[in-house]
């Protein structure tokens, strides 16, 4: 069975493993803290690659940024990464057969051969982190655009010019369905500066803990509705429904079957209101709404599967 040397390059952390071509992890999984400059980072892929690179078939990358349509190289990076690294000379990094694609994009394709949109044509998966990624799936076939940098989620959210976002635009959906958008719209409706995510996701908990009672006749977001409405339960209710705004959109112009959510902030997200109220509103036919399944992993995973040409 063919292998592939899985390595995802995010802003904060690098992790590396061996991914078979049934996208079963095989190997342990390393991680290491992302280097500041651009030339650690080179040196820091190289040593990844020489340790492991006679094991596999094919070196498998999934990055931050947005990677070109000939899969060699990092167009744009984001801005928690160093400067040159979209300079990075990533396919002479080994003797091996390099592969390289957007993280969000390879994750999506990891749903897509064996997670939660599996046998659905047509799907959008979104990342919810400290940013907003997506990957879209349009009869079987990862869509891309005309540079490879489709499938980037800073269309506008709003048109009025409150929050800044990473790109550098303004009211982007990234700036309010993030987690960093969560702690923004937190600070707005509290008036509390230093109000973190954890501040808000520790008080819906206790919210859901005080009406578990209702668990089996209530959604996640009624039961809310239903508690004790303090205004970080409020900022949830309005960093939830611009996630809805965002999937209403997506729906519509994408048709899709399926629109996953994944990411460290997707867990916290009710998908049974968010199906409920986007099957309201959406012109297209019935589309589903899911938690990915694919596991904290699926960056690499469906790298490696798009490495080895599984899927396509």
């Amino acid at each position: 069975m063919k292998k592939a040397l899985a390595i995802d390059v995010g802003g904060t952390k690098i992790y590396n493993t061996i991914v078979d071509e049934s996208g079963n992890i095989v190997a342990d999984v390393e991680k290491r803290a992302t280097p500041k400059t651009f030339e650690e980072i080179r040196t820091v892929l190289k040593e990844i690659v020489q340790k492991y690179e006679n094991e596999v078939d094919v070196i498998a990358f999934a990055t931050a940024g947005a990677v070109n349509n000939e899969n060699t190289g990092v167009l744009g990076s984001t801005g928690n990464i160093a400067s040159g690294y979209p300079n990075m000379d990533f396919v002479n990094l080994s003797a091996k057969r390099v592969f390289v694609e957007n993280d969000a994009n390879a994750a999506a394709w990891a749903e897509h051969v064996l997670g939660a949109s599996k046998g659905c044509a047509h799907s959008v998966m979104l990342t919810l982190g400290t940013g907003v990624g997506g990957g879209i799936i349009v009869d079987n076939k990862l869509l891309k655009g005309k540079s490879g940098a489709a499938g980037e989620m800073h269309f506008k959210l709003y048109r009025d010019k409150r929050r800044k976002c990473t790109c550098g635009a303004y009211d982007c959906f990234e700036a309010y369905a993030s987690g960093t958008g969560l702690r923004l719209t937190a600070a707005e409706i509290t008036n509390v500066p230093n109000v973190t995510t954890y501040d808000v996701i520790a008080e819906v908990n206790a919210v859901l803990e005080q009406t578990k009672a209702l668990e089996d006749t209530h959604t996640k977001t009624e039961r809310l509705q239903k508690g004790i409405l303090s205004k970080y339960v409020e900022a949830f209710l309005r960093w939830q429904d611009d996630i809805l705004i965002g999937c209403i959109g997506l729906a519509d112009l994408f048709d899709s079957d399926v629109i996953v959510l994944s990411g460290s902030m997707a867990e916290f997200v009710d998908v049974d209101y968010i199906e409920k109220e986007l099957n309201k509103e959406i012109v297209t036919t019935y589309t589903k709404v899911r938690q990915a399944s694919a596991g904290n992993y699926s960056g690499m995973i469906g790298a490696a599967l798009l490495a080895l040409g599984v899927g396509n």
